[in-house]
């Protein structure tokens, strides 16, 4: 009667982590501070209000679901500046579609990518771990197999997706990449795209590289997908790029984000949309396409973050393993099982934390690479999350 897949969906993070703490109490004396949940608080920028309601005319009116094209103008201009790229590099109409969201998006990658049948060899798709669980969701409801690839402190916390035996490749349909990554805020290098890249055409999958947090960074501008593929110069096949306002311009709510790559993807992923795909109302259209030609507010964002990660510097030290990150807005922290600090925090200093494990799977030796750590998310104002770190230090 149903898609039996989706019953293999039985631990998403959040479901876990209240499970978790379901029976223990904060205490009373302390005000609760979350830090589990990865929700810009920063303010967005106040034309985003303005031209919502300037635009309450076309509240009556069905929106593109590809996106308007003053929208996908602007998309096309931010790329090209954000990552030199020349102005022939992408085109607006074939190259870039828009969604209500990129977690839509990336979901929806399974089924351009993942073919139903019964047969073997069973389809493959190749994720780091820990991950975004949109991209586990995204191969499991499809049937096809996870591919956990570990993210390990020694590799820079890239997955190794090279290392993979030929045969897990040659049945492999799509890979997922996220940098900045979430949750270790780790950048990959232009050499590490410019070889996935390669891994990607050889064996003919898509590379879907989720780049969300791409204008959260600390010094550098991290290198991005479109960026390696105009250097390596062989076009754009097999590659996906996946863009957001949630994080850059703090309006999660806003639910705007953009696709942008191979040509004949986009066609697929526009056909997709059309026939199941949320279209983005056009006064959010409008205010999407002001959000990508405005950088002023996104430099403010990144030195909000920048002044967040200074006290991290000087409250954790090199507690709990700490090293500043490149990118996102994400402490990944050590300390020794996940779990039971997280438990700890709430009971003890009512501090809500993720667990790193429920990020993660165990691999084939039933090792979790996210055991040990926590993840703790720097979105709200710098007395917030000072306040947390220090109870976090006084009680672990």
């Amino acid at each position: 009667m149903y898609n039996q897949n989706i019953d293999s969906l039985t631990d998403y993070p959040f479901d876990r982590l209240r499970k978790l703490l379901q029976s223990l109490e904060p205490p009373n004396n302390l005000e609760v501070l979350s830090l589990s949940l990865g929700e810009p608080q920063h303010k967005p920028p106040n034309f985003v209000t303005e031209i919502i309601s300037n635009s309450s005319g076309d509240w009556a009116k069905y929106p593109p679901v590809i996106g308007s094209h003053d929208l996908l103008e602007a998309i096309s201009e931010w790329l090209n500046k954000r990552y030199a790229l020349s102005s022939q590099f992408i085109d607006v109409d074939s190259n870039i579609v828009a969604v209500n969201g990129t977690k839509e998006a990336l979901f929806m990658l399974g089924d351009l990518s993942i073919s139903r049948h019964t047969e073997r060899p069973r389809p493959a798709v190749l994720m780091p771990n820990p991950f975004y669980q949109v991209y586990l969701g995204s191969a499991i409801i499809r049937g096809a197999e996870p591919i956990y690839v570990a993210a390990l402190k020694e590799n820079g916390f890239m997955p190794k997706f090279e290392a993979l035996e030929k045969p897990t490749l040659d049945r492999t349909c799509l890979a997922y990449l996220c940098t900045p990554s979430n949750p270790e805020g780790s950048i990959a290098s232009i050499k590490y795209l410019q070889k996935l890249v390669e891994l990607a055409r050889k064996y003919n999958f898509i590379l879907a590289v989720d780049e969300c947090y791409a204008e959260i960074y600390d010094k550098t501008p991290p290198p991005g997908i479109l960026q390696v593929c105009q250097e390596m110069g062989d076009g754009l096949d097999n590659i996906l790029s996946f863009h957001s306002l949630s994080k850059r311009s703090n309006v999660p709510g806003l639910r705007s984000g953009f696709v942008a790559g191979d040509s004949s993807l986009i066609e697929k992923l526009k056909t997709l949309r059309n026939y199941g795909g949320a279209a983005i109302p056009l006064p959010l259209l409008n205010a999407s396409a002001a959000l990508w030609r405005d950088e002023s507010h996104v430099e403010q964002n990144r030195e909000l973050y920048r002044k967040k990660f200074d006290l991290a510097d000087k409250i954790l030290g090199k507690k709990f393993s700490y090293a500043r990150p490149g990118g996102g807005f994400y402490l990944w922290l050590n300390v020794g099982n996940g779990e039971e600090a997280a438990s700890r925090l709430w009971s003890e200093a009512a501090v809500k934390v993720m667990p790193g494990a429920y990020l993660s799977k165990p691999d084939n030796n039933n090792l979790n690479p996210g055991e040990k750590y926590i993840r703790v998310a720097l979105v709200q104002e710098p007395a917030f999350v000072s306040q947390s770190l220090s109870r976090m230090v006084n009680t672990l």
